[in-house]
């Protein structure tokens, strides 16, 4: 591959080239208003996955505290794809830590993936071919680590397809701001709005992390 070519899918990844539709989602996403303690910037896309991609990492912090962190990554194939169903896809990664009594939920996983699917709807976004895991691990601390205390994760692996509208190009910041509101749901921040209060989220954890 020539340097001209390289150069070329690289600005195409970062999301300051490629088609016009990429272009405008990933000018939707530089320019969304999100909830102030969210803190959202660009990170490296893989390169691999589609011909344009651009991904943004968050961190929910109260103070110093981080309480959950994720990624979220938007894939573009102008020639379509047949498991998207659509030219575009959204994948992400989301963590926290949990509390002990909320780590021994049953129903913790259905929840957590509630939580993603809710906050779309929440926002009337539509969407498609909605595809993740949700798991939580815990580990326990032995011999010269055995004064830690037990600690206990939740992570959330998600993909789907939103729904492409005039030009081509998805409401981009309208999924990364439901992102956000899963984050903060996860890291047990309150809702954003009014009205929103009935909607559980994990509790705060206080554990040792510090930014």
């Amino acid at each position: 591959m020539d340097d001209a070519k390289e150069n070329a899918e690289a600005e195409g990844r970062a999301g300051t080239a490629g088609p016009p539709a990429f272009r405008a989602a990933v000018d939707a996403l530089r320019a969304a208003r999100l909830r102030p303690q969210v803190e959202v910037e660009p990170t490296p896309a893989p390169q691999r996955l589609a011909p344009y991609a651009y991904a943004v990492e968050a961190v929910v912090a109260d103070g110093e505290q981080e309480l959950a962190d994720g990624r979220l990554v938007l894939l573009h194939d102008p020639a379509g794809h047949d498991a998207w169903h659509g030219t575009f896809r959204l994948v992400t990664l989301v963590r926290a830590e949990l509390e002990p009594e909320m780590a021994a939920d049953p129903l913790l996983p259905e929840v957590c993936w509630s939580w993603l699917t809710g906050a779309l709807q929440a926002r009337g976004l539509t969407y498609g071919e909605p595809s993740g895991t949700v798991t939580r691990a815990s580990s326990h601390y032995f011999g010269g680590l055995a004064e830690r205390p037990a600690a206990s994760q939740i992570e959330i692996r998600a993909s789907w397809t939103p729904r492409e509208g005039l030009g081509g190009a998805p409401d981009t910041a309208g999924h990364l701001a439901s992102w956000c509101d899963l984050l903060a749901q996860v890291g047990g921040l309150p809702p954003a709005g009014p009205g929103d209060a009935s909607v559980v989220t994990l509790p705060q954890r206080r554990g040792p992390q510090s930014r």
